[in-house]
Formats: C-alpha cells, sequence, structure tokens
C-alpha cells in the first residue's frame, strides 16, 4: 500500500505533467498553417464603425497586418516602427492594418492609442478573436505578410528586439523589400515575441 507522501508526490507529478501537455493549453499557437496559401478572408471594423474587407486592403505589392495591443509594453515599443514601416513602404505599394484582438481593448481605447502615436494606418477590433484564432496569432506584434495575390509569404516578428539599437535582423523590412525587387522572400517565418493575446474564454 502506497503511503501518504508517496502518493502525494504522485499527484503532484501527474498536475505538472498536464500542466505541460499541450502548448495550446497555455495560449501558444502554432505557425500559420497557410503558409503559402491565399490568407482566410475577413471583415472587420475600425474605432469608428467602418468596416474593412481583406480584400480591399490589398495594395500593389500586398499587405502587411500587425497584430497590436494598446497596453501591451513590447507592442508599444515597436509604435514608431510601425508607423515608419507603414509609411515607406506604403510609398512602395504595401497596404498596412492593425488588428487588435485582446478582449478589454474598446474601440475608443483604441482609436484614442492611434491618435496618441500619429498611426496613419487603421486600427481594426476583432470581437471575441475570431480572426486571431482562425490566423492563429498568438502575441503582439506578430506580423503576417501577404503578396499581391492574397498568399501569406511572411509570418512572425517585425525584429529581433524591442530596443532599437540592439536590432541585427530587420525580418519584416527584409520580406518586404525582396517583394519589392520581385525576389522570393529569404526567410518566410521568424517566431513572433511580446504580450500574449488577452482571449475571451
Amino acid at each position: 500500500m502506497l503511503s501518504h507522501r508517496t502518493t502525494t508526490t504522485a499527484l503532484a507529478l501527474a498536475a505538472a505533467a498536464l500542466l505541460t501537455i499541450s502548448p495550446s493549453a497555455a495560449g501558444e499557437r502554432a505557425p500559420a498553417s497557410f503558409l503559402g496559401k491565399e490568407a482566410p478572408a475577413f471583415t472587420l471594423t475600425d474605432a469608428g464603425g467602418t468596416s474593412h474587407a481583406l480584400g480591399d486592403l490589398r495594395g500593389e505589392k500586398g499587405t502587411v497586418i500587425m497584430w497590436v495591443s494598446t497596453r501591451c509594453p513590447v507592442s508599444n515599443a515597436y509604435n514608431d516602427r510601425m508607423q515608419a514601416l507603414s509609411e515607406k513602404y506604403t510609398a512602395s505599394g504595401f497596404h498596412f492594418v492593425g488588428i487588435n484582438s485582446n478582449k478589454a481593448e474598446d474601440p475608443a481605447e483604441i482609436a484614442s492609442h492611434a491618435e496618441e502615436h500619429g498611426f496613419e494606418f487603421p486600427i481594426l477590433k476583432d470581437e471575441k478573436n475570431v480572426i486571431a484564432d482562425e490566423y492563429g496569432a498568438s502575441v503582439t506584434p506578430e506580423i503576417y505578410v501577404l503578396d499581391a495575390k492574397g498568399v501569406l509569404v511572411y509570418h512572425g516578428r517585425i525584429d529581433d528586439s524591442q530596443e532599437p539599437a540592439s536590432v541585427s535582423s530587420k525580418d519584416l523590412e527584409s520580406a518586404l523589400d525582396a517583394i519589392v525587387a520581385g525576389k522570393p522572400v529569404p526567410k518566410s517565418e521568424a517566431k513572433a515575441f511580446g504580450c500574449s493575446i488577452k482571449r475571451v474564454g
């Protein structure tokens, strides 16, 4: 017959195993399953109530979808870079759009945050994180680049450090430069990092 101590230890080990059995249970998401395929269509509204369909957001060269947050310090560390990239590559034929899927960040807060940081691209509200779930987005910031046909050609981070002075790999810029030059994207995925999307449920 097992002692009380042995039983307690066994139960603790079993509980620990359950916590690590499935990454998805901890909010982890697999890499985008549609890489190299057409991205799922969506229609979302901005803070002013205007609807935006993915098909209407396509630029001559492609579309850059950025999952963002008003409160995440990592996402906020990229605010200036996101706006600068938007300015630079909109001129090259890309359309930029932000998506906010965090349950507690409402349209009024999103609009105020966008105005404060001078965002010139729309920020769309993903109620109940439906589109985040469909895309497999898990953190902010997280980037999806679609080519002119709507095919996902890059997924992941903007660069490799939230500290601008420490950046050594400008992954998003490399992808966009390749598309502009008519060349294959050199690295189609680079693991995104940031705050987890605060989902409903």
